[in-house]
This record gives C-alpha cells, sequence and structure tokens, in this order.
C-alpha cells in the first residue's frame, strides 16, 4: 500500500532556479528543496547531479522524492550537470574530468552555504549512480556518505557499452538517446535572451558520442577512467548500494560489497532500472524513509540501527513462468552479513549429451553454428520493468542454440551469486562470440531466463590486449553470468543454452563461426545457498511513502509498440521499438514537451555483415511564443573491417529548419 504524505516534520521551501558559480565562472543551474527555517537552524545537503533537465527532464521523478528527504531534515540539490538543461557550456561525454571536478566544486560549495551544516551526502540512480561513486573516490572533505542506484564499478565490463568482450547494441541506441538530449536547448525563461547562442553551442559541439565509444573496442585507459574498482581503497566515505534483479547494473554491488574498504551496505531487490520507491515489478518498498534512516545515520550522527543490520538485504526471487512484463515478483527478503555469501557453496554440474547434472563427469563433443537471429526473444539489454521489456519463452530459441538439462529436481534449490559457465572449445573462424542462458524450465516446458552471459572469444584471456582465434586450437574459457537470487522449485528443471549469436542484444562476429564443444572440459559451476541465521535478523522494511507528485497534464498518452517481421524470400528478421512517451504539459512552468524514439534493427540468419542498426528520435519544446524540434537518426552497419557510422541533426524554431549537421564516419573493427 501506498501512502501519499502531504506533511512534514519540517516545512518545504522550494527553490526553482539557485545559480551555483564555479571557479572558471561557468554558472550551474539548481533547483533545490529545504526546510524553511534551515538559514537559522542549517541541515546537510544532497546532492544528485545529472544531465537530464531538472526542469522539465526529470521534473516529476524529483517531486517523487526530493521534497520527502528535504522535509526530513535536508536541503536536497538537483544540480543540472555543465552542458545540460539551463547550465552553461556543452556536454561532450559521460563522466570525463571536467563533470567530476565541477562535482568537487560543487560540494565544497553546498558546505559553505549558510543554510547548510557543512556536511553533504549525494544521491542518483543510473547515470547520477555512477559519478556518485566517481566524485566519491575523488575524496571531498564534505562528502560523508553517498547512495548509489543502479549503478556500476566498472565502465567496461558493466555498462551500457560492451559486456564480456562483446559490442552490445545499447552502446548505439544510449548513444542515441544522449544525442538528443544534447541537442535540446536551455529554456528562454531562466536563461533570457542567450538561449539561442548556448543552444547552437550545443548543436555544433557535442558531437557523436557512439563514434568515441567505438573507437575503444578494449578495456584502455578511456574506460578506465571514472572506473572505480581500478581502486576501491580511494573510496572513504559510506556507501549504500541499491539495485534491482531485472536491472542490467547489478552485478556491481557485490562487487562493491566484496572490495570496498568503507562503511559500506547494500539492498538488491526485483525491480528494473530505477529507484526503489517509484519501481516496478512491486511488491513497493519504502525506500524514502530508508534513505532517511541511512541520511540520518551518515550525516547527522544519529543511531538509527542501519548499521547494525546485516549488510546485504536481497530478494530471493520465487519461480514465474516466462513474461515479458510482471506486476509483482513473489519471492521474500533474505539477509547476508557479507560477500561472497558464507551460505553458498559452489557446486559444479557437468554436460553431457544434454544433460547436465550435479557431480557428474562431462562427456561428449557437439558443433554448435547458431542462425544470426538468435536472441529475439531476450527482451531489453536494461529492462525498465515498466512495459514489456522482459525475456519471453526460452525454448522458441533453443532449436538455435546447445541446449542442457538437469533432471527434475527433487527439492527447492536457491541460487545466489554468480553462475559460472567452463567451455573446453574450438572455433573455425578468428573471431566468435559465445552466449549463455540460464533457464528455470517449469513442468510444462516453458523456460524462464534467470541470467545469462557473453563472451568475445578472442577476449577470453583479457579484455585489454584481445587477440584472434587459432582455428581449430582447443581453448578453456569461463563465461560469467550475471548475479541472481533465484529459486529453481523442486519437479523444474535447470537449463544451460549456448549460441553463437544473441542478436538484436550483441553485434555479431563478422564471421559466423562454428564452435566445437568438447563436454569433458565444460561445467555449470552454480551457486547454491543453504540456511542463514542472517535472514531472521532483517528489520522489516517501511510503508511506502510518496510525497506529492508535481502538477502537469496529459494532452497525448504514449504509447509502446514492438513487432519482429520476417521477410519470407531472404530471411532477413526486422525487429521495430517504438517509444512515443506522448506530449505533457507542465503546468507550473507553462510548457508542453514531447519526444518519441524508434530502433529499427534487421538481421540475416546467415550473413553477419547484413546486421544493420537504426535509431531515429525526435523532441518538442512548446509554448504560445516558443516552439523548438529536434530530429536526429544514426545508423550503423560493418563490414568485416569496419564499423560503419551515418548520422544526421535537424534543429527547427517554429517549424524553421535552423541547423543541419551530417557524420559519416568508419571505425576499423578491433577483434569485435
Amino acid at each position: 500500500m501506498t501512502v501519499i504524505v502531504k506533511s512534514f516534520p519540517r516545512k518545504v521551501r522550494e527553490i526553482e532556479t539557485l545559480w551555483i558559480t564555479l571557479a572558471d565562472g561557468a554558472r550551474l543551474a539548481a533547483r533545490v528543496w529545504l526546510p524553511e527555517d534551515a538559514e537559522k537552524d542549517p541541515v546537510p545537503a544532497i546532492l544528485e547531479y545529472l544531465p537530464y533537465r531538472r526542469r522539465d527532464g526529470t521534473a516529476v521523478r524529483d517531486s517523487q522524492m526530493h521534497p520527502y528527504i528535504a522535509g526530513h531534515g535536508y536541503a536536497c540539490v538537483r544540480v543540472d550537470q555543465r552542458g545540460s538543461g539551463d547550465s552553461d557550456g556543452v556536454l561532450v561525454g559521460e563522466y570525463l574530468p571536467q563533470e567530476l571536478s565541477d562535482g568537487v566544486e560543487i560540494i565544497a560549495w553546498l558546505a559553505k552555504q549558510a543554510w547548510c551544516s557543512g556536511t553533504v551526502g549525494m544521491i542518483g540512480n543510473s547515470w547520477g549512480g555512477f559519478n556518485g561513486l566517481q566524485i566519491a573516490a575523488l575524496q571531498p572533505p564534505a562528502l560523508k556518505a553517498i547512495i548509489t542506484s543502479c549503478s556500476t564499478d566498472d565502465r567496461y565490463a558493466d555498462d551500457v557499452h560492451y559486456m564480456g568482450g562483446c559490442l552490445i547494441n545499447d552502446n548505439l541506441r544510449w548513444a542515441s538517446t544522449m544525442f538528443s538530449h544534447n541537442a535540446r536547448p536551455p529554456d528562454p525563461t531562466v536563461v533570457g535572451e542567450r538561449w539561442r547562442t548556448m543552444w547552437r553551442d550545443r548543436l555544433e559541439n557535442s558531437g557523436l558520442w557512439v563514434k568515441n565509444w567505438l573507437e575503444h573496442q578494449r578495456r584502455d585507459a578511456f574506460w578506465k577512467h571514472g572506473s572505480v574498482c581500478e581502486d576501491y581503497s580511494k573510496i572513504k566515505c559510506a556507501v549504500y548500494a541499491i539495485g534491482g534483479w531485472i536491472d542490467a547494473y547489478t552485478n556491481a554491488i557485490p562487487r562493491l560489497m566484496e572490495l570496498l574498504t568503507c562503511p559500506k551496505k547494500a539492498m538488491i531487490g526485483q525491480w528494473g532500472h530505477r529507484y526503489p520507491h517509484m519501481a516496478l515489478p512491486g511488491p513497493p518498498v519504502g525506500f524514502l524513509k530508508d534513505a532517511v534512516r541511512w541520511w540520518d545515520h551518515w550525516l547527522k550522527g544519529k543511531d538509527t540501527g542501519i548499521m547494525a543490520e546485516p549488510m546485504m538485504r536481497i530478494w530471493m526471487q520465487d519461480s514465474v513462468p516466462p513474461k515479458t512484463l510482471y506486476k509483482e515478483m513473489p519471492g521474500r527478503w533474505i539477509g547476508e552479513p557479507s560477500w561472497p555469501p558464507p551460505s553458498v557453496t559452489p557446486t559444479r554440474f557437468g554436460f553431457a549429451d544434454g544433460r547436465l547434472a550435479k557431480g557428474m563427469a562431462g562427456s561428449g563433443t557437439a558443433k554448435l553454428r547458431s542462425p544470426q537471429t538468435v536472441g529475439q526473444t531476450i527482451g531489453k539489454w536494461c529492462p525498465y520493468g515498466l512495459f514489456p521489456d522482459l525475456p519471453s519463452d526460452q525454448s522458441e530459441e533453443d532449436g538455435g542454440s546447445l541446449v542442457f538439462d538437469t533432471p527434475p529436481l527433487e527439492r527447492n534449490v536457491e541460487v545466489l551469486g554468480a553462475p559460472i559457465v567452463e567451455l573446453e572449445l574450438s572455433s573455425d573462424k578468428p573471431q566468435a562470440l559465445v552466449a549463455v542462458r540460464l533457464s528455470n524450465v517449469l513442468a510444462m516446458g516453458a523456460a524462464t531466463r534467470v541470467s545469462y552471459g557473453l563472451l568475445n572469444l578472442t577476449h577470453h584471456d583479457s579484455h585489454e590486449n584481445p587477440e584472434p582465434l587459432v582455428p581449430g586450437k582447443t581453448y578453456k574459457v569461463r563465461v560469467k553470468l550475471n548475479d541472481l537470487a533465484q529459486v529453481f522449485p523442486a519437479g523444474h528443471r535447470i537449463r544451460v543454452a549456448i549460441s553463437t549469436a544473441y542478436w538484436p542484444l550483441a553485434w555479431p562476429s563478422p564471421e559466423a563461426a562454428t564452435l566445437t564443444v568438447n563436454g569433458a572440459g565444460s561445467a555449470l559451476i552454480l551457486p547454491i545457498r543453504g540456511s542463514s541465521p542472517t535472514d531472521s535478523k532483517l528489520v522489516p522494511l517501511p510503508p511506502h511513502e510518496l510525497p506529492e507528485i508535481l502538477k502537469t497534464t496529459t494532452i497525448k498518452p504514449g504509447s509502446i509498440k514492438q513487432t519482429h517481421t520476417r521477410d519470407r524470400p531472404s530471411g532477413v528478421l526486422r525487429y521495430v521499438f517504438e517509444n512515443d512517451s506522448g506530449t505533457t504539459y507542465i503546468d507550473g512552468i507553462d510548457l508542453e514537451n514531447s519526444s518519441w524514439m524508434q530502433d529499427d534493427f534487421s538481421i540475416d540468419p546467415l550473413d553477419p555483415l547484413k546486421a544493420r542498426a537504426e535509431v531515429s528520435s525526435h523532441s518538442r519544446f512548446r509554448r504560445k511564443d516558443w516552439d523548438i524540434e529536434t530530429k536526429c537518426r544514426t545508423v550503423m552497419t560493418a563490414t568485416p573491417t569496419t564499423f560503419d557510422l551515418e548520422a544526421t541533426l535537424d534543429a527547427y524554431e517554429g517549424g524553421t529548419r535552423v541547423f543541419a549537421k551530417n557524420w559519416k564516419v568508419s571505425i576499423p573493427r578491433d577483434n569485435v
């Protein structure tokens, strides 16, 4: 049950725009919620630092968090990064040194304000979770604690760009999203007449980020920057790491809990890529009150008991039939005092002639060359859980995969952690990838994917120094699957399915490779959890409370459309995903905005070089005397030796095109 809270212990006032002037003269725009009497009774500051436009882009979402925390005695400060929203400058990339140094300077500025007690926290989901960790590693003196949600410690291994050394297509999707964001203007009612100059500067100079990311196909210094896994000991302040099992970023949380040397705590629930208090699937979580307990402990020195609880609160998911959308996810909360969990025993299952059995010696060999279309049931790489973006029945993919099943389980099996699949194999081509799926097979035969992993086989020894495979040579490789907490019920089977393609999630290798897999050298290592006394030490989560939401008017509702079509003569499979966010009027600032984005991906089942990905977007901002539109399009194809990009950006004012720019570039393939 959700409770809407209309009053708080301290009455809140809002400052719609507060300017923070940095040492180089740049002004950053902030929105602030703080107690009315904060100048007389100063409070700690909580910074959220994003490029997503505080006045319109995240305004509704912000209204569901910051007023609540402010009402419990904090100054919540939502800052537009340099080059975004109404702030000065141009945004030219993710997590660049400028972004992080600006963040350090903002924290020092906040600590000196009359309404601030001198201590600061950071909170963020996704981008804000990333830069919270990265700024914490720079150790600004006033920063005492952070909450990082749906983020990562490793920008190469666990981000939107590469997975197991494979290029994932969300690299293009995300670049296209930011292509559109960066083309949007500041608001003239905030910045005045200079808005056109600022807008033109962004249109001209933000750049084509996907080109930059494709120029770094191995784990080099580009990705090591901002990856706090390079030295966890640099983070000294307290860290609360939060995520959900259907999100793409949850793997970072076990690593943070194992390797951080600072005070730390974690919560992993059942939800997608959002803050827990507004995430799906349910049941809903009282995250805001839990966050206040965290801040009270670390920023006010109150004994709230939060650090006396088990270090990790984890949702153990029950079995569900395969569906692309769930309203709620059944399960229960478990507790672990540390990571790796003392309750877990790695258990080896051998592969033999389609069978998977605990303690069995592997045997047999099998050849595998998947159609390039294997992967159509994967859902989104990074699900939000708000629309049908989860995997459907995996048995549809098994005809193009090597499949190994356990017998029906005699008793429930609980798994917690990252499964590992060891494979002894050879390839007939110098480049190949392998995708491994772990599924819960119901008694009636449907298969629910619960984890998966990818490996570019040229990266089998190193992501920094990949090498072409020697055709025919045998290699021992390990594919680490995504962490999970999952119950496999008695009567169900555990399935491992292996394929050499996973489209449209991963870009295919230049040639269709045939792998020979040796069962004698292959195995599944499953982290099986036993009973744990820590479960009983968990304190129930607080009730689900939210403040009143920002007033908006829906002019046109949004919609989601997904289609898969196959051209019968050629066999080419086309996937189109259209996300129309509709049109919304924000009452308080007299602004109407709308956005639309479409993925159009196609693949030939026999020819990986016919892979094509196109992402298009359209956004619009409108008042009676102000009408701005931007249109972006990016197309990616490949040859055996290059990735080829074409992109266009058009901007309109009052229906007249005022800017146009085209790109056409080729980037050499680097063992991808």
